[in-house]
């Protein structure tokens, strides 16, 4: 079969939910047994987004190749079963790159080079490229119609349905239909505005998804189809819900894939939505609750940690219980100390992070997860902090750090190797991506994973300094997980503490709501038993 083309874009304003509405066809249309990728294509000029702000743009999601991409792959990747890579996230920078340096290189043959078709024709390669060997390639456009910076490439998906074809490419818009309470009904206006947006710069929708509270009644759906030009069958509502994971049970309910596979002229059976079913029903049935307290340096907006936090809710599946989120700010801790922030939490994490704000905070919030024996999990700069923490407190360095933060600290227990220290570039140089590591048997780590090999995401640049490995292990910490040539620490635990373990790898991108990530499995579950405990 020939691989067929949805293109998604959004209208009105932003965060209306296009990675997930995205994600979530993907889900149905792979529960129908196809094969499923996803490809974003973001306007901004940034060649990626690993310098960016994580409070402008959200968490940056890291590939098994070592790609820093926008966090929607990271919804793309926990919906599906497909594994993302390099070609699946395409900025306007990396596109203006490219056709300049093949302008340099006398590529176009001394022709003038321009947006089209220059700039198009290089996206539309990428778009291709992506969709290789693919039943079905689901494609989302960034920002919003309307946008400039979107321009170029709204016009590379028309001319791409053009070319392939209306039975092998449709467009979904993703629209609002708010609900105004002093009016007490469905404004159909932003749509239709949106739509007209859309349709001026020659893309008429095939299908439009209107994220409303409520399920639209057939009468607001014909009234959407009217002046939008879209056949009524081809309007649904994007229900608001309490758990993403629902979504693709409402489309299907809705019958959005049914109209997907009528429209591009493919043949499957019906989806087996057994899984997330069970996955829905888990979370808003879960029988226990437990708080896990997340320290950190980007807590005033949320989708700062957006794997991370999806990843404490997949563990709390396996324990049957809902896992509540208390967002700490690590430079609070600084200014007011403690107080009673840590109280009825079942356990103690540390997210990774970069730059010195905020860091004395995360280490006091070490000291007090060892101290009162709270189950702590710290990843990357949370495990990093850890070290210090124990070097500081146990190993009596008292002013340990990591040469990130102190270039002339005596102790610098974290610092960057030997290969680092001449790189000045920030885009792209640290360690990235899938990386092996062998676990020492009785320990944390091994009880989780059950094997001793695995491979974990990096996002880095530090490391734990080796001059100080073995005065560390003589005082208490154990180093669980190594590199395969025993050169990399990759985890630290405390072995006379409940549960304490530290990893320099992100376990958060690899954990799905169908098969939660063990760190995260064992850290809920130790969460749990010292609340029992405490109740006891």
């Amino acid at each position: 079969m020939r691989t067929k083309f949805i293109f998604i874009t959004g209208g009105v304003l932003s965060s209306l939910g296009k990675g997930l509405a995205a994600a979530s066809i993907g889900a149905i249309l792979e529960c129908r047994g196809l094969k499923v990728t996803h490809q974003k294509l973001d306007p901004y000029i940034n060649v990626d987004p690993g310098t960016m702000n994580p409070f402008q743009h959200g968490e940056v999601f890291v590939t098994d190749d070592g790609t820093e991409t926008d966090l929607d792959l990271g919804h793309y990747e926990r919906f599906t079963n497909t594994r993302l890579g390099k070609g699946n996230n395409l900025t306007t920078g990396q596109v203006y790159y490219s056709v300049i340096s093949k302008e340099r290189k006398g590529e176009y043959l001394g022709g003038t080079v321009q947006v089209i078709p220059h700039i198009t024709n290089e996206i539309k390669g990428h778009i291709k490229e992506a969709a290789t060997g693919f039943d079905v390639a689901i494609i989302e456009i960034g920002g919003t119609v309307g946008d400039i910076e979107s321009l170029p490439f709204l016009e590379a998906i028309r001319q791409f349905r053009n070319e392939k074809g209306k039975e092998h490419v449709i467009f979904i818009h993703l629209t609002w239909a708010p609900f105004l309470k002093t009016a007490g009904e469905v404004k159909t206006k932003p749509t239709q505005h949106s739509v007209k947006e859309l349709r001026e710069i020659g893309i008429q929708p095939d299908i439009l998804l209107c994220r409303t509270e409520e399920f639209l009644s057939s009468d607001i759906k014909a009234k959407i189809s009217l002046f939008c030009n879209v056949e009524v069958e081809s309007v649904f509502t994007a229900k608001d819900v309490d758990c993403i994971y629902e979504v693709p049970l409402i489309f299907h309910k809705e019958g959005v894939d049914q109209k997907i596979v009528d429209l591009l002229n493919i043949w499957t059976g019906e989806p087996r939505l057994g899984e997330w079913e069970e996955v829905v029903n888990r979370i808003k049935n879960s029988s226990r609750t437990v708080s896990i307290a997340i320290v950190g340096k980007y807590v005033d907006w949320a989708d700062s940690y957006k794997s991370l936090n999806e990843a404490l809710v997949h563990g709390g599946i396996l324990s049957d219980s809902k896992v509540e989120l208390r967002f700490i700010d690590s430079e609070q801790i600084e200014r007011e100390g403690m107080d009673n922030q840590f109280n009825g939490v079942g356990g103690i994490l540390i997210p990774g992070g970069f730059g010195e704000r905020g860091i004395e905070g995360m280490i006091q919030a070490v000291t007090y997860a060892r101290v009162h024996k709270i189950p702590f999990f710290g990843i990357c700069l949370g495990m990093q902090m850890a070290v210090v923490e124990y070097a500081r407190n146990i190993c009596k360095l008292k002013k340990a750090n990591s040469s990130e933060f102190d270039q002339d600290t005596s102790y610098p227990v974290i610092d960057l190797l030997p290969e680092q220290k001449k790189i000045t570039d920030k885009g792209g140089t640290m360690r990235l991506g899938a990386y092996p590591c062998l676990i020492e048997e009785s320990s944390f780590a091994f009880e989780a994973y059950k094997g001793r090999e695995i491979s974990e995401r990096h996002r880095h640049r530090y490391e734990v300094n080796n001059n100080y490995r073995d005065m560390l292990i003589e005082n208490g910490l154990r180093i669980s997980g190594k590199s395969p040539d025993e050169r990399l620490v990759e985890i630290v635990e405390i072995g006379d503490h409940p549960w304490f373990l530290g990893c320099q790898f992100h376990p958060e991108f690899k954990s799905r709501p169908r098969s939660p990530h063990p760190l995260f499995a064992r850290f809920i579950k130790a969460a749990l038993e010292h609340n029992s405990q405490d109740a006891g």
